[in-house]
């Protein structure tokens, strides 16, 4: 048995009406970094989490090198490397006529940041780590973790006129359980429960504002494979492939250790839907059934794999782009007295390349640095709500906005073949290619037109 298949000990369940610094609801990577950091500050943390560990979660599983500093920052880094994974040293895109760049990652770059380039491992191994770790760290702080906890309210108190989310109460061993439910409260109730978080849900609620946009949730779908032809090792590219059957979505094959790929696809549901009225395949399951049996390509490189056994898991990932006239805060509302959202459950995911991971741990580190123990005893307060999410899309804003027009552009078959033909013969493009990743002033100098002409335009 591997290390992170035996049970997490979280101890004791702490009694109804206990009181809390901070409650956080959701023990996935923004979760149980949220937890982590602000047990760091000396706050006494309840993190809840609704499965049991082990647990898997559906997800690309890469973790770039945004996450690995604040992985190595609380100390899970050891951890990650003492189990198999695999180093990504580069990015392999794909259009619809078959071209293909590798784009190298620059780590010049991300060493002067003090970031690792990225590695790919399974989220049912990544999360236990984070989750191990970050219980270590609640307990040690005088904290309690429970797991197996549904969360069936998040109650709210109003004075002076001002509605303040105060605590949550569930039950454990799920909704459906026989067992009493019990409340707990605290100054401050971090969301950190993905798409449908519970937190989130009652922020969005009480301000009127919508919790979900199609044109801005995304449907994925992944399988494990093993023996898939071009990819092995311990170290190498991952794979991206924007092609016909796909579009306006896009196929992913990102290794994850050795022998084994996470395989999958992803789509805009506002875009599933509109296959779905042309008549064309919506499901992204049927299509990746397509892609892996039938493309010209990927059938050859499938001709000798194997499908690992219940590997087979769809989720749906809430992007970050930004909103044409949101009603308050981009990409929304994520904070209100009481209550702040990190990661998914802020709708933070990058709409370009998927990944999530990243944005939820600095989103959580955010939180802890919001969030006062001793000035914020009698309630996190509205202004202090605010100025987190005002950083948090100042952070985040320019990078999540030039995803959104990468995502915008793709789509295109005829735009992402040129571009990519053009990567692949003109080194300068490719160079521009490996610096956005990492920079936020590379990624602006794709949308200035002078740039494009003169680098794509010309030969």
């Amino acid at each position: 048995m591997e290390q992170w298949e035996h049970p997490i000990d979280t101890g004791v369940v702490p009694d109804d009406g206990s009181a809390f610094d901070v409650i956080v609801v959701g023990g996935g990577p923004g979760g149980s970094a949220a937890a982590a950091y602000n047990a760091l500050n000396g706050c006494r943390v309840l993190l809840l989490e609704k499965e049991v560990w082990p647990r898997d979660k559906p997800c690309g599983d890469a973790v770039g090198g945004k996450s690995l500093s604040h992985v190595e920052e609380l100390g899970v880094l050891p951890m990650v490397e003492s189990t198999p994974h695999y180093v990504v040293d580069s990015i392999v895109f794909g259009s619809p006529n078959g071209s293909e760049v590798r784009v190298m990652l620059p780590k010049e770059s991300y060493e002067a940041k003090g970031l690792l380039s990225g590695y790919a491992l399974p989220r049912v191994q990544f999360d236990y780590m984070l989750f191990k770790r970050a219980t270590e760290m609640v307990l040690e702080a005088g904290g309690s973790v429970i797991q197996g906890f549904s969360v069936n309210d998040v109650a709210v108190e109003v004075e002076d006129g001002e509605q303040r989310i105060v605590g949550v109460s569930g039950k454990t061993g799920g909704a459906r359980s026989e067992e009493p439910e019990i409340s707990f409260s605290a100054p401050l109730t971090v969301g950190a429960g993905g798409y449908n978080c519970p937190v989130s849900r009652k922020i969005t609620e009480i301000h009127e504002e919508p919790h979900r946009d199609d044109e801005h949730f995304c449907g994925g779908y992944r399988e494990y494979w093993e023996n898939v032809e071009g990819l092995g090792g311990s170290e190498g590219p991952i794979e991206i492939h924007f092609i016909d059957e796909v579009l306006p979505g896009y196929f992913w094959l990102f290794p994850v250790k050795e022998g084994v790929i996470n395989v999958g696809c992803g789509m805009l549901i506002s875009e599933q839907r509109k296959q779905k009225k042309k008549g064309k395949k919506s499901s992204l399951k049927q299509i990746q059934r397509w892609v892996i049996e039938e493309h010209p390509v990927f059938k050859k490189r499938f001709a000798n794999a194997t499908l690992v056994p219940n590997s087979q898991k769809g989720w749906q990932l809430p992007f970050g782009s930004p909103r044409k006239d949101a009603p308050s805060y981009q990409p929304r509302r994520a904070a209100m007295a009481g209550a702040m959202a990190v990661g998914d459950a802020a709708s933070l995911v990058d709409p370009f390349s998927g990944e999530g991971i990243g944005n939820a741990l600095l989103t959580a580190k955010m939180s802890s640095r919001h969030f006062d123990k001793e000035l914020h005893s009698d309630g996190f307060p509205e202004d202090a709500a605010v100025a987190y999410m005002e950083e948090m899309w100042g952070e985040l804003g320019k990078e999540l906005t030039n995803s959104k027009r990468l995502q915008g552009m793709m789509k295109w078959k005829l735009i992402s073949n040129f571009f990519i033909k053009k990567a692949s013969r003109k080194e300068e493009i490719g160079k521009m290619m490996s610096e956005m990743i990492a920079s936020k002033d590379a990624q602006e100098k794709l949308f200035s037109k002078w740039f494009l002409f003169k680098t794509i335009m010309l030969p």
